[in-house]
Parts: structure tokens; sequence; C-alpha cells
């Protein structure tokens, strides 16, 4: 539910602004669904270079997807800002309000905000990898977020964390508490590959996609 943010320097405006732009993606969302259907990424969208437009079969199912932008590539940049529903746009946003801010304060605005949209569409490029002839749609600030995870457990692992456990709030190292998410990501994401599909609807691929990004980009992006 937070951390400890004693040392940082500066004030984090372009976390709250990706906060509020997913905010407003998100709303926009729920006044026309048929924006999800036709702007989230589809992997067999990007690798045949076309938009599918149309009704499909899907295990479960039938699948609506409606028309994109022009060029279909510009999906992966407009998933980023989307998310599939409340807990969705809730747990993303509660952790880049809380580790975003570090990240920024490490790396200052201008190369944040390059290093978080980098690391979310390698995220949304791992996970098509994986997936190239999926047709089922991919949205959310994960993969990026996940980017942001990396750096941080890279440059502050022993940054308190204050975390709701049992009614209580204990503090916790982030080595412990973003190692064990990366760790269920690694898990889920490889016994998903294994199984050839989307478990529960998570893109665990994009997870790791985008947190291995981050542990590798922050030496370049943050400041000497």
């Amino acid at each position: 539910i937070g951390d400890d943010n004693t040392g940082r320097a500066i004030t984090p405006v372009v976390t709250y602004a990706l906060i509020a732009v997913n905010v407003m993606f998100f709303l926009y969302q729920m006044i026309n669904p048929e924006f999800t259907n036709g702007y989230s990424y589809v992997p067999a969208e990007i690798t045949q270079g076309r938009d599918l437009v149309g009704t499909y079969s899907v295990p479960g199912g039938r699948l609506q997807l409606a028309p994109g932008p022009w060029p279909i590539y510009l999906t992966l940049l407009y998933a980023m800002f989307m998310h599939g529903g409340w807990a969705h746009i809730g747990g993303n946003m509660l952790y880049l309000w809380i580790f975003g801010d570090n990240v920024e304060d490490l790396m200052g605005h201008v190369k944040f905000l390059i290093f978080y949209l980098l690391t979310g569409l390698l995220a949304s490029m791992t996970q098509i990898f994986f997936a190239p002839n999926s047709i089922i749609p991919n949205l959310g600030a994960s993969g990026a977020i996940a980017g942001v995870l990396g750096a941080y457990i890279v440059s502050f692992p022993s940054q308190s964390v204050r975390v709701l456990q049992w009614g209580r709030v204990i503090q916790v190292p982030a080595l412990l508490v973003i190692g064990l998410w990366g760790l269920l990501q690694f898990v889920a994401g490889f016994g998903q590959v294994r199984g050839a599909g989307e478990s529960g609807g998570v893109a665990y691929m994009a997870h790791i996609g985008g947190f291995i990004a981050g542990i590798v980009l922050v030496f370049l992006f943050r400041n000497k």
C-alpha cells in the first residue's frame, strides 16, 4: 500500500500524468465498449499487419473484433492505457503510484516516460512472440508497470514497502515483495506457454518481458 519516499527529490509529474491518462482511457472505454474491442492489440493483427474485423470462434464462445486504428500497429500504444475492469485498473494504478515515483526520481521526467513506453512495447512484443497467431485482444498497463518493478528491484532492493497483511500493516523489503511477484509471473507464464493458451485471461509473458526489460534498461536510463 506504500513505500519509503524519504529519498525522493522531485515531484513525479509523469507518474501522476500516466495515472490520469489511464483513468481517462478507462472512462472512455466504459461509454464506448467498441473502442476496447478495436483498439486493444491482437497478436495476429500485428504479425499479419492487417486489421481483423468480425466475429470469430474462440474456446468458450465467440469473439467480436471491431475496426482499429491505421496503421494497426498503433494498437500497441493504445492498449497500454486501456484496462479490462475496475480491479484491473485499480491494481495497476496502485503499483504505478507506489513504485513509479521512485523510478522517475531515479531517471528524471523525460527519460522515465521513454522508459515506461519502451518497456510496455517490449512487454507486448514478448507476448506476441509466444502467441503470434492469437486473436485474443490484449490490453493493460501491466507490461510497462512490470518494467517499472524491474527497475525498482534493481535500484532499491532494500527499500521498505508497506504491505497490508492479515489486517495489519507490515514493513517488507522491496526485494521480497517484487521478487515474489516476479517469481509468480515466471511460474504462471511458462505454465501458460506449455498449455498454449491464456491462463485466466492474464498475459503473463508480457509481464515477464516487461520485467526483464526494466531490469536491463534501468542501467541505460537512470541518472549517473
